[in-house]
Formats: C-alpha cells, structure tokens, sequence
C-alpha cells in the first residue's frame, strides 16, 4: 500500500480528526439558508451565523455551538449525499466524488489563508445575522 496524504484517502477511511481536517474553512456551510415552504426549493443567503468569524471564517465556539445553535449540523461522511446545499467545492463534497482538492485548499497550499486570497471563502462577503434583519432581505442569486 503506497502512503498517500490523508485528504486523498477514501473518505469513508479518515478516523474523525482527518474528516475535520478536511474542512477548507470557506464558511459557506455556516450561511442561512431560506426554505420555499410550497417548493422546498433552498436560497443561499450573505448572512452567516453568529458564531461565524467573519474574518477567519472559522467558527468562534466550535466544541460548544449545538448548545448555542441546536440547528447547527454535524457534517458526516456517511450523509454528505444529503447536504444538497454545500458549495461544489466543498472539500467534504470533492472528496465524496474522488475529486482532487483544489490548489486554494490549506492542504495543498500550506497556507489557510490561501482560500480568503483566491477569493473561496466568505470573508469580506457575508454579514453576521446579529445585524442582519430578516433573511428573506439577503438572498442572494448565486450562492458565495
């Protein structure tokens, strides 16, 4: 078996630290979202929840953020098929269809803030929904 970089293994195969390691850090995952009730149809939304640091787009209370935000989800290998919602280039979404991560991704550039440079992430583009008002006001066209 040849060693090959974990982020390149089988995502069913990543013991939970690698699976979170995966994590680019775009913080498209912690926007709002706005379900048409008649169509189910999802909207992406500019508003981030609060505990989204919208300067490093990591979540400011990671461990404890169920306990705040009991909507949040625990994105799992065995369910990814189900976040329809994610970004096509979310680490967790590539890796799940076999595709390479992409150049931006912390683990091929060295770097975490390769991904705000390339413009991938949500930095400088999303709002806190402590400011935000009514979701429905912050939709967005196509998502960030």
């Amino acid at each position: 078996m040849t060693n090959v970089p974990f982020w390149e293994a089988p995502i069913d195969s990543l013991d939970r630290a690698q699976w979170e390691a995966l994590c680019d850090g775009c913080g498209r995952c912690c926007l709002n979202k706005v379900e048409d009730e008649d169509t189910g149809r999802i909207y992406p939304t500019n508003v981030a929840c609060k505990l989204l640091d919208l300067k490093t787009c990591q979540c400011s209370d990671y461990r404890g953020r169920r306990a705040i935000v009991p909507e949040c989800l625990r994105l799992t290998p065995n369910k990814i098929d189900d976040y329809v919602w994610l970004p096509s280039t979310c680490a967790y979404v590539l890796r799940a269809a076999d595709k390479p991560l992409p150049e931006w991704h912390y683990l091929i550039s060295g770097d975490r803030q390769t991904i705000h440079d390339a413009g991938m992430s949500v930095q400088n583009k999303a709002i806190s929904e402590l400011h935000a008002g009514p979701l429905e006001n912050h939709i967005i066209e196509k998502p960030l």
